[in-house]
């Protein structure tokens, strides 16, 4: 059992309990960290409920907008002040609206929007929540963080491969993969490691936004060689990072996909 007795955890992108932050906020509790929650408005509900469950007070989370630095440093200092120094620090957030994912409404005759056509201002704030966030919060989070931190983000596998649902969202995880591998090199001196878990497609409210998921599911139970995941099999690799057994591993994309980002085809068995 992993032990993070006395460990601050600060986390960004719970959204309800179907979510691969939720199951990690939860494990991480369970192995005795502390642990601070984001929320936005339409988050606010599930994230307060998820403090109420594990007996957290409601002044470990706040509203922060990832776009906005002032509010990150306002979260940071109030949990660095209540807490003390953070030892883990997990970036969950991601956003794409139709246009960035190039989906078409259910029951609309509407034909989804062409990937040549997405907006640049659609696409930059798409790119602000769901990539940059990163550097944001690892800029404003250094002089909060103990020796030796760990951060993680979640990314997908679409960064390296087509998957027409996924669209403009896929430039952001390549972005976001990047971005993780200069953190790393950046954070040497402070020994602080920045990775990120790719895991498989989980049904996650997010996830519902991809055009085509449930045939992508499909598609993972007869590829992966393992088959599909769930977020408690994300959660389990997050503990990992989130502990000292990780402590020189950095700038690594971890794939927590049943080994689906190995294979070229579906095999018949």
């Amino acid at each position: 059992m992993i032990d993070n007795k006395n460990k601050v955890a600060v986390i960004f992108g719970v959204r309800n309990d179907s979510s691969i932050a939720y199951d990690i906020a939860v494990k991480l509790h369970q192995s005795g960290c502390k642990i601070a929650l984001s929320y936005v408005d339409d988050t606010k509900i599930n994230v307060l409920h998820l403090l109420t469950e594990l007996n957290i007070p409601e002044t470990l989370a706040m509203h922060v907008d990832v776009r906005d630095e002032e509010q990150i440093t306002a979260f940071m200092q109030h949990i660095y002040k209540e807490l003390g120094s953070i030892d883990y620090v997990l970036h969950g957030v991601a956003f794409g609206n139709q246009q960035v994912m190039c989906y078409s409404i259910p029951g609309s005759d509407t034909p989804a929007p062409s990937y040549l056509n997405i907006p640049f201002e659609d696409f930059m704030d798409s790119f602000n929540i769901s990539a940059y966030s990163l550097l944001r919060i690892a800029r404003v989070a250094e002089p909060f963080l103990a020796d030796n931190a760990s951060i993680l983000t979640l990314t997908y596998n679409a960064s390296q491969r087509v998957f027409p649902g996924y669209a403009g969202m896929s430039i952001n995880k390549a972005a976001l993969e990047n971005i993780v591998l200069y953190l790393a090199s950046h954070f040497r001196a402070k020994k602080i490691r920045v990775n990120a878990l790719s895991a498989g497609l989980v049904m996650t409210t997010s996830a519902g936004g991809i055009n085509g998921v449930r045939k992508l599911r499909k598609l993972g139970k007869v590829t992966a060689p393992l088959g599909n995941i769930d977020a408690g099999d994300a959660g389990n690799a997050a503990l990992y990072y989130f502990s000292d057994l990780s402590k020189k591993v950095t700038g690594n994309i971890h794939f927590v996909d049943g080994g689906f980002n190995i294979m070229g085809v579906a095999i018949d068995e």
